[in-house]
């Protein structure tokens, strides 16, 4: 267990906006930063970062919390892992205590896995180090690659002994669950090693976490694959990793590009030899997953490849969807016979990068160049190159880039632009339209599924409420709108003076009104957090922003972070000479939003009791309705005066 002090040292000295640019670039925008959401695909930036508050939030998917939030949900890892990583990044000593046997029962299986995996590592590279077996076959092996020691050190390489059973014999020994071993694929069903007489590159995840293994044969048994990998597991995802990415994701930012080679040597050779800012894909087609990693980076991608032009074009139909994410992807054929790693060794540091500069093609040049190579002087074999060439370009979501494209391909084929705009134009009609009933669908089927289960909840309490889910939320739109507005004064005002020059405090303001009328409240949550901050006022305590955003209760976190964050930020006239004459800057205001937002939902509450007394009226005797009625009309009078004051017109 982490100690409750250095928990609040490592929160205190975090900074969201340094943890997030690990994986995220971001950008200022006023007060707040902004970038491309990581959590999903997005073409236009919806993830703001409030590095004054120390929160974050996509207004996109919802995503939202603090930088030990962003880290859990971005490595899929637990709280105290989440706290360890960002001590390591601040250069934090986490002493533990010494952790309980109901705590250690309580480990989630991710910490279990990565934990196996460390071990195997281990046990990897003290083959590769302490045994006969590990030095002549394996470290041969990394030699005659030209791998330094630092670089087999730095990349954890090792070494699987042929025997194939030392790996299960120590776990054995050390007590490890062979469960676990089995469902990350290092081991068999019948307890043996899975690999065996393999060089062993271990896969990172973006924290540098060990999440796979790719094994290589070194052998020339041609019944037994090349390569080997782990299976898929709660923490590997292949479709989600690029081999190198957290050893080169800081370079990738700072030189603004993105090297995708092939090959696990390939990697390894690049950045021993200074280019650093190259990953691979591990052998398998590209995946919208893998681009997007790279855009967390970097919106630029320089794809190297060795195969010959017929080999190319498969792999050219999946390239596609880097020009759908919106990147600026250039390709790089090598010379005959040569692949990154041969090729740079040959070569040297400076006369690679230079041949990459200098024959690296455009995506859709490439391919026009590629396709009308194949197609010759056929006119229906060229047609139908045409076709392909602009339904890659439909795919760009940048209308200007669509334009340069349309402009560039019109010249090469000598045909006239007008006509590659109109079936250009086709294209993106059709894919507005696939789009548009992708989303119905989607839509419909959330509805669907939304109904089911409101219906299995009625059928369990007893009740009938088959209201569609739109005139239900409707139905509580304008109170909603004003408990939220309350609660985000509350949580963004906290300890603020309500204006200058005085000494009353936002919450000191807002909760004895509230506290008049918390049994007024519709949605539970906005009562849950007035309930959380009445408690810390009758206590006498000053109420901070970090209570909210804190608070062990993760809807209310996910509130807090919501009403305190806005996609749109206040332009900066003062900085250019220009004031607001008529009302104080909106970090000024708080006093005026306060009082109208309390008049309002006072308003509300009294139109309620006015209805409810008026129903009940109708079955009150005759002799009481007259203490009724004078009770209506004075409720009648404070909403008449409160509607005057606020300008509303009452029926």
């Amino acid at each position: 267990m982490i100690p409750q002090k250095t928990v609040e040292e490592i929160l205190s000295v975090a900074r969201v906006e340094e943890v997030i640019e690990d994986f995220v670039t971001l950008k200022r925008r006023g007060v707040n930063m902004m970038g491309n959401c990581p959590f999903h695909d997005e073409k236009t930036p919806s993830f703001v970062v409030s590095p004054t508050k120390g929160i974050y939030k996509c207004f996109g998917c919802g995503k939202s919390g603090t930088a030990v939030g962003f880290v859990m949900e971005h490595e899929h890892i637990s709280f105290p892992e989440a706290l360890k990583y960002l001590a390591n990044k601040y250069n934090i000593t986490v002493e533990e205590k010494e952790v309980s046997q109901e705590d250690r029962a309580a480990m989630q299986l991710t910490d279990a896995y990565y934990i196996v995996n460390e071990f195997a590592a281990a046990h990897f590279i003290s083959k590769l180090t302490e045994t006969d077996e590990g030095q002549s076959v394996g470290m041969s092996y990394y030699k005659e690659r030209g791998f330094l020691k630092k670089t087999i050190e730095q990349w954890g390489l090792g070494y699987a002994l042929s025997e194939g059973k030392t790996l299960v014999a120590e776990a054995k020994e050390r007590q490890f669950n062979l469960e676990h071993l089995r469902a990350l694929g290092l081991s068999t069903q019948y307890e043996s090693d899975f690999f065996k007489g393999r060089v062993m590159f271990p896969i990172h995840n973006l924290g540098g976490k060990i999440i796979a293994f790719a094994g290589r044969m070194l052998g020339k048994d041609k019944n037994q694959p090349k390569y080997i990998n782990s299976p898929e597991s709660e923490i590997y995802n292949k479709r989600k990793i690029l081999y190198g990415m957290y050893f080169a994701k800081a370079a990738i930012r700072k030189v603004d590009e993105c090297i995708m080679v092939e090959g696990y040597t390939d990697v390894i050779t690049l950045h021993q030899g200074g280019v650093e800012n190259v990953v691979a894909s591990s052998g398998t087609s590209l995946t919208v997953e893998q681009i997007r990693l790279v855009k967390r980076f970097t919106d630029n991608i320089k794809i190297i490849y060795d195969g010959d032009p017929a080999g190319i074009k498969a792999a050219l139909r999946g390239l596609d969807l880097v020009l759908a994410e919106d990147l600026n992807v250039r390709l790089v054929l090598l010379p005959k016979d040569e692949d990154p790693d041969s090729f740079f060794k040959k070569s040297g540091h400076d006369a690679f990068t230079a041949y990459l500069n200098a024959n690296s093609k455009d995506f859709i040049d490439f391919k026009t160049e590629l396709l009308l190579e194949e197609a010759g002087n056929d006119p229906i074999r060229r047609a139908k190159v045409l076709k392909d060439i602009i339904e890659s370009i439909a795919l760009i979501p940048d209308a200007i880039k669509r334009s340069v494209y349309i402009q560039q391909t019109a010249s090469r084929m000598q045909i006239e632009e007008a006509v590659l705009a109109g079936e250009l134009e086709k294209d993106l009609k059709k894919l507005q339209k696939d789009k548009q009933q992708q989303q119905q669908r989607d839509r419909l089927r959330e509805e669907r599924n939304q109904f089911v289960a409101r219906a299995e909840h009625d059928e369990e309490s007893g009740e009938i409420t088959l209201l569609p889910s739109t005139e239900k939320e409707k139905s509580l739109t304008y109170d909603d709108f004003q408990e939220k507005e309350l609660v985000r004064l509350l949580v963004t005002g906290c300890d603020t003076y309500i204006e200058k020059n005085s000494n009353v405090t936002v919450h000191e303001y807002i909760l004895p009104f509230v506290s008049e009328n918390i049994d007024y409240f519709t949605n539970p949550l906005y009562q849950k957090i007035f309930n959380f901050a009445l408690q810390l006022f009758q206590a006498s305590q000053t109420i901070h922003f970090n209570d909210f955003v804190h608070h062990k209760d993760e809807e209310v976190r996910n509130l807090a972070v919501d009403v305190s964050l806005s996609k749109y930020t206040f332009a900066k006239w003062n900085d250019k000479g220009v004031y607001l004459q008529t009302q104080p800057v909106p970090e000024e205001n708080f006093k005026k939003d306060c009082y109208q937002t309390m008049l309002r939902f006072r308003l509300k509450v009294l139109k309620k009791e006015i209805e409810m007394l008026e129903k009940m009226l109708h079955e009150t005797p005759d002799e009481e309705k007259n203490i009724d009625i004078q009770v209506i009309q004075q409720l009648m009078l404070e909403r008449n005066e409160i509607a005057r004051e606020l300008t509303q017109i009452v029926y």
